[in-house]
């Protein structure tokens, strides 16, 4: 349909809404950070004015109408960026929208200024706005809702006006919507509130804030008079002694009940209320037996505070149709005849006996408790029954109570229940607590009334037990858990309310009857599992009687203590609304400040009010940032600064007495800039920054010296060019701008000469902040090729250069390496004395570490200034740091030509080796390592190596690196740990990216290849990192390869690069291996630690390998034994060999070569066999993180080809519930019927009784022996164990067999619940998931003395 040519206010009426189209309108408030993910949703017919639109979104979402404005978001008009005209009579459809698509608007500032919230007076909506609505209306409080939208948190949900019933809601803190289910129950009963509101708390007694009574009592008055949506409940819970871990608690509402009704009990103690939860909620039962031989009858009194209903009776399949049902099964008896007979007193023998509960009184409130939470013996789980069962809203009790009884004769026999009685009678039915009424004794009333009296005064007491209904509390979810919520009806209009948390709203009758659960269909079996899951779960009735039933107390009858708590609750709501307000017009925003004296960048944030000027604002910041003894005040103004990009974008000249609102664009909770105190100097003035120009951090660069100067900044303008840029910085600096040149640094790496004048500052890629390196000198280096100058190499090496400290071991370099060297050389003394005489110049002498340093810089210095007259273009193989590298590596390269086995050795012998100790704590770091991948924070780095083509002179020129130390350096305790010589890591030195060697084909030191820049001083670290711990402060290339990074340190280190590793410092002392040598230190940065370890490090072809045990039939099968070695090419018996002696030292294990076997090693899962001849990385396939099963045999080793599958069976006896242990069996193909006759063989059950299958999950393949005989997929229909569902292809598989014709055991009740005690705790200790044991729940306690620890004792 297409809107009238004239301009109306108003929509054209039409007959039908659905014949005109639609305008779907979603407009995104961008004004504060809370709101801008929320979406208002408006669906307008085409002929709405702009001006009603306007109305319409100020509704919506609380603002006062005319101060925002609405943008276009999307479509055709998303580049238009000027605001809808508010005043424009055209109607949306003319104005652009589109029915039938989604025309996206943003509700921005107008002005600069926040848009005003509209009074909570006139929060509320109107009705005729919410019926321009098409489909369902958003439901109170969710998102886009008029009070909801513009709160400023959780706790402030709603807070401009209460729902438009007049009801306040209580907020859910996590999980405690039972508490506010019950809590809105009590405060719409008429009896409580009055009751409560008249006890008055005594703060003298008392802290107000364990005082459940109070609390409950200030709760009470909010709900009344709070012009809030929701409050909250934490001071409940608080004076419950609960902490907030209770509010992700989920408990019972009817426990929850009984708990709270016994704490006010126990509160209220010698006051007037002291019987008053007695008095509205205590009823009277008989619990009786009768003999049906002499009529002789038994019986006691007890009490209770809620009738628990059976929902399905014990064994049926069907579920009582009503509550009505459901009394009358409570109150029939039971005939005890059999072996349950009764002994009767009067006859002196077991006679048959009536056994059941009578009703004697009812209380003011009833109770009923729907028994919906029932335990499945079966399946071993708690379940939830949502049959079907309805309740009237007036139910007659007369029919229940037992008037008759008083007649009986009989009834004057004696009983046997004279004490207190708190268990729970007639099989269990009752859940209360019941305790034996004083007034009471036996049954015998002691008034003196005469039995007429009492019959006739009981008779018009079952007249008279009508029952309103005015409370369901609502349970929606299963046995695991869900959410409750109530449905009240209120006693002033007779209207039912739905107070579900925060959310408060109109139910009708109808919705009442949808909490009966169940479906329309009839109630068969199956009508549960397919029932709704929301349904009533306790039942609230008020005896109908005028004389009693009570109404609310009004305003002018309160107590006089309840007038003052409103009052002051009041108040605090007041004081609370204006700090809200303040809060929403203060601007928050970050503030920086360079300290004049301590040059360290200081972070704050600063809040201020929008009214208050700049000048204002300064003060603030001044004090904030504490610089009162630093700097005077007007040395201190705030100026436009962009932190990420340290830019600072304009400064506030003139503007003095400018509101901050003006200033920041308006509150707005996130900002895209910040602030900036800048300070000066009393004889400097400020610089004018406009808006446009950018920021330029120039480094002079020196030639000479090799220096570059700190930075100095200049502004500049992007249309500016190069020459005119240079006459700029000539002024800052006092350089010729005639030989000056300019590098600009766009990136890492990225070094642009800027050569061209003419070009502009903005095309040659300038941006907000730059940086820049400037040289102007008379050298001939200017008219060298930029990529060859010194300047282009010394830039180079500044860009790249890091700073890293360096932890050296404690031990002395010296003894180290010369014990090594000893051992190495098996007792050779001609192999010791050359060894000791190649290093004797770094390591022989015992040198100081001091001297090392001292010494070896003094060396690189001279070396790469040689280096660098001779031209060598890197290439050091005739350098004296050369050879001497490679006398103290040749060492290695001749010992190394020994057995393996002995290089392990070494290793081992270098560090501590207790083998007790060893396991444990190797154990530990294997956990740890398992969880790394080969993505770990060592393999992150560049897997190219980068070179140099220069050779970079090393000087002491000052290089103006990163701020200092980390804050957290190495503890003695973790370096201590760390020095007893575990190895952390499982990786390997093999990359296939390159050869990861130390050395290369010919046997020559890689880092004689190449010379980066490399320059080390001793350090002192902070205190606490260890006396006597050896320090360098490096600062190196970090395009410099791991290997070469290794043999630089060597003469620091004392010993040859192989002969130690590195470990990078992570936060919290974290330390991982770097292992990858031909990788380069791109991934470290400025202040990075790393402590160097003695120990062989991994060569080419070598792997680190985590070797476990393998115990099939312990409770833990995975021990964890030692680490190992393996190399590229070795056999798997080769490797066997190269462990006995690691086995005997470190794990006490003697075994010879033939006893055990390696194989395959999944997490926990046995695999593959590795036979003796088998290669690693040829048959086996080897990676970084490898791990490898060691299984000791029984036996002479069967398996003996790959054609061969050796599985792991376990016999399962049904009649004894018991598993046999594991038995290994060797099958020669993938045949079910070998399989059959080999289970045959071992077990003596003939072959046609055998059955069998596979087990699940992680080796063992744990499962509960209640559960394994029909859980498991008992004898697969295959004849192959390679396809589904048993996909058995390879060894390490578990097969569970049985002999079929073995009868289950029948277990009794006790017997079944002491064996799943058994297994529960068993699969527990295992791992396993226990699937038929309930998750353990907190009990419910209200402690009265607000302190939990307490009564920790009782959980």
């Amino acid at each position: 349909m297409v809107p009238s040519e004239e301009n109306q206010l108003v929509p054209k009426e039409v007959e039908s809404a659905a014949e005109e189209p639609r305008v779907l309108c979603i407009i995104q408030d961008t004004t504060n950070s809370k709101t801008v993910n929320e979406r208002v949703t408006l669906n307008l017919p085409a002929s709405t004015p702009l001006k009603r639109l306007f109305e319409d979104v100020a509704s919506k979402v609380g603002y006062v109408n005319g101060t925002f404005d609405l943008m276009w978001g999307n479509g055709d008009n998303v580049t238009d960026t000027t605001p809808i005209d508010q005043n424009s009579d055209k109607t949306i459809l003319d104005a652009g929208f589109e029915p039938g698509k989604k025309n996206f608007l943003h509700l921005t500032d107008r002005d600069g200024e926040q848009p005003h919230t509209m009074p909570e007076e006139s929060g509320t909506t109107d009705d005729s706005a919410q019926d321009r609505f098409i489909g369902p209306l958003p439901r109170e409080g969710s998102v886009g809702c008029t009070n909801d939208y513009v709160s400023q948190s959780y706790s402030y949900s709603s807070v401009l006006s209460k729902s438009e019933t007049g009801y306040v809601g209580l907020v859910n803190q996590a999980m405690t919507c039972y508490l506010n289910s019950l809590l809105q129950t009590l405060f719409m009963t008429p009896e409580f509130r009055n009751a409560l509101y008249k006890w008055e708390f005594e703060e003298s007694e008392e802290d107000p804030v364990t005082s459940i009574p109070y609390q409950l009592q200030r709760l009470f008055v909010l709900l009344q008079t709070s012009k809030k949506r929701a409050i909250e409940t934490t001071d409940v819970t608080r004076s419950f002694g609960w902490d907030s871990s209770e509010a992700w608690q989920q408990h019972d509402v009817q426990e929850l009940c009984r708990v709270m009704f016994d704490a006010l009990e126990q509160k209220w103690k010698q006051t007037e209320q002291a019987d008053l939860i007695n008095q509205l909620y205590q009823g009277k039962l008989k619990d009786y037996v009768r003999c049906l031989e002499c009529g002789y009858e038994g019986w006691r009194i007890d009490t209770y505070l809620d009738i628990p209903l059976v929902i399905r009776p014990y064994g049926s399949n069907q579920a009582f149709a009503s509550v009505e049902e459901a009394l009358h099964a409570f109150i029939q008896p039971e005939i005890l005849d059999g072996p349950n007979q009764y002994f009767c007193e009067r006859c002196k023998k077991k006679c048959d006996a009536r056994k059941g509960l009578r009703f004697l009184h009812f209380p003011y409130l009833l109770t009923l408790q729907l028994k919906r939470f029932d335990f499945d013996y079966t399946t071993m789980h708690r379940i939830k029954l949502n049959d079907r069962m309805t309740f009237p809203e007036e139910l007659d009790m007369s029919v229940f109570i037992d008037v008759e009884d008083e007649k009986s004769p009989q009834t004057e026999s004696c009983t046997d229940s004279g004490a207190e009685n708190e268990g729970s009678c007639h099989s269990d039915q009752m859940s209360n607590d019941f305790s034996n009424d004083d007034g009471v004794d036996e049954g015998i009333c002691l008034e003196s009334n005469s039995a007429a009296e009492r019959l006739s005064k009981a008779g018009s007491e079952k007249s008279s037990l009508l029952y309103e209904l005015f409370s369901v509390m609502v349970h929606s979810g299963s046995a695991a858990g869900g959410h409750y919520y109530a449905c009240i009806k209120s006693f002033s209009d007779d209207q039912w309310y739905s107070f579900n948390d925060q959310h408060v709203s109109k139910i009708t009758q109808e919705d009442i009857k949808k909490t009966y659960g169940g479906s329309s269909g009839s109630r068969g079996y199956y009508s549960s599992a397919f029932a709704s899951s929301t349904n009533a779960y306790m039942l609230i009735y008020r005896l109908k009687d005028p004389t009693r039933n009570a109404k609310f107390l009004e305003a002018h009858e309160y107590p006089e203590h309840i007038k003052q708590l409103v009052q002051k609750e009041r108040e605090l709501e007041e004081q609370e609304k204006r700090q809200r307000e303040i809060e929403r017009n203060t601007c928050k925003i970050k503030l920086f400040c360079m300290h004049p004296t301590k040059q360290i960048m200081m972070e704050n944030k600063l809040e201020v009010h929008k009214d208050r000027t700049l000048k204002e604002a300064v003060e603030i910041a001044y004090k904030l940032m504490d610089l009162e003894e630093a700097v005077p005040l007007d040395c201190c103004r705030l100026v436009k600064y962009d932190e990420f990009h340290d830019y600072l974008e304009r400064s506030y000249e003139g503007e003095e007495d400018t509101p901050m609102g003006l200033l920041l664009g308006g509150v707005k909770s996130t900002y895209m800039f910040d602030l900036l105190l800048e300070t000066r100097r009393p004889d400097q003035i400020f610089q004018c920054y406009k808006p446009g120009e950018v920021m330029v951090k120039v480094h002079v660069v020196d030639l000479k010296t090799e220096s570059v100067a700190p930075p100095i900044s200049v502004r500049a303008y992007l249309n500016q060019t190069v020459s005119e840029f240079k006459q700029l910085i000539s002024k800052a600096t006092h350089l010729p701008a005639e030989t000056m040149r300019v590098v600009l640094e766009r990136c890492y790496n990225d070094l642009r000469l800027l050569n061209v004048s003419s070009k502009t500052l903005k095309a040659e890629g300038f941006f907000r902040s730059n940086k820049v390196f400037i040289e102007s000198s008379e050298s001939l280096d200017r008219h060298v090729a930029y990529t060859d100058s010194h300047l282009w190499k010394l830039l180079d090496r500044h860009a790249n250069t890091i700073r890293l400290y360096v932890s050296l071991p404690e031990q002395s370099p010296g003894s180290q390496f010369r014990r090594a060297v000893y051992q190495k050389s098996s007792g050779d003394s001609g192999n010791l004395d050359e060894a000791c005489e190649r290093v004797k110049g770094s390591v022989g002498n015992m040198k100081s570490v001091e001297a090392i340093l001292e010494e070896s810089t003094e060396k690189l210095k001279s070396l790469s200034l040689q280096q660098q007259q001779e031209g060598d273009n890197g290439d050091s193989s005739k350098s004296t740091e050369a050879s001497d590298f490679e006398n103290i590596e040749s060492p290695l390269n001749e010992v190394d030509s020994s057995a393996s086995a002995e290089n392990r050795e070494l290793e081992n012998q270098i560090q501590i080796s207790d083998p007790e100790n060893l396991q444990s704590e190797e154990r530990s770091d294997s956990d740890v390592n398992n969880d790394r991948s080969t993505s770990s924070v060592d393999s992150d780095i560049l897997s190219s190596s980068h070179s140099s083509d220069t050779l970079c002179n090393v000087d002491n020129a000052p290089l103006p690196l990163a701020n200092g130390l980390d804050s957290h350096s190495i503890t003695s305790s973790r370096r201590s740990k760390a020095n007893q010589g575990k190895k952390e890591t499982w990786d390997t030195a093999e990359e296939d990216s390159g050869t990861d060697s130390e050395y290369d084909e010919s046997g020559k030191s890689r880092g004689e290849a190449q010379y980066m820049y490399f320059k080390s001083e001793p350090y002192t670290a902070d205190e606490g990192s260890g006396e006597g711990q050896k320090w360098l402060m490096v600062h190196v290339d970090k395009r410099i390869t791991l290997s070469a990074f290794k043999q630089h340190l060597e003469p620091f280190v004392g010993v040859p690069s192989s002969h130690f590793k590195v470990f990078r410092v992570y936060a919290s002392n974290q330390e991982f291996e770097s292992v990858r040598l031909n990788e380069t230190l791109s991934s470290f940065s400025d202040d990075n630690k790393i402590t160097i370890r003695l120990g062989r490090a991994l060569k080419k072809g070598e792997y680190r390998v985590k070797v476990y045990q393998l115990l099939v039939n312990e409770p833990e099968p995975c021990k964890f034994l030692l680490d190992a070695v393996f190399a590229k090419g070795m056999t798997v018996r080769q490797s066997k060999e190269e462990l006995l002696p690691q086995l005997r030292e470190q794990c006490g294990l003697d075994l010879t070569i033939d006893r055990f076997r390696l194989r395959k090693k999944t997490w926990k899962n046995p695999g593959t066999v590795f036979l003796d001849y088998h290669i690693y990385e040829e048959d086996i396939n080897i990676s970084s993180n490898w791990e490898v099963f060691l299984e000791i045999l029984d036996g002479v080793e069967k398996m003996k080809s790959m054609s061969q599958l050796a599985v792991l069976s376990r016999r399962w006896r049904p009649s004894e519930m018991k598993l046999d242990s594991f038995q290994e069996v060797v099958l020669e193909s993938s045949s079910v019927e070998e399989l059959r006759e080999k289970l045959s063989e071992i077990s003596g059950i003939p072959l046609e009784n055998i059955e069998f299958a596979k087990g699940r999950g992680t080796f063992p393949c744990d499962i509960s022996i209640l559960e394994i005989h029909q859980d498991l997929d008992w004898n697969p229909k295959v004849s192959t164990l390679n396809v589904w569902p048993l996909y058995i292809c390879d060894d390490g598989a578990v097969i569970f067999y049985r002999d079929r014709t073995e009868e289950l055991m029948e277990l009794t009740d006790e017997q079944r619940n002491e064996l799943m005690k058994k297994e529960s705790s068993r699969l527990q200790k295992t791992g396993h998931r226990v699937t038929y044991s309930p998750r353990k729940e907190k009990a419910l306690k209200i402690y009265l003395d607000g302190a939990p620890n307490k009564d920790l004792t009782q959980d």
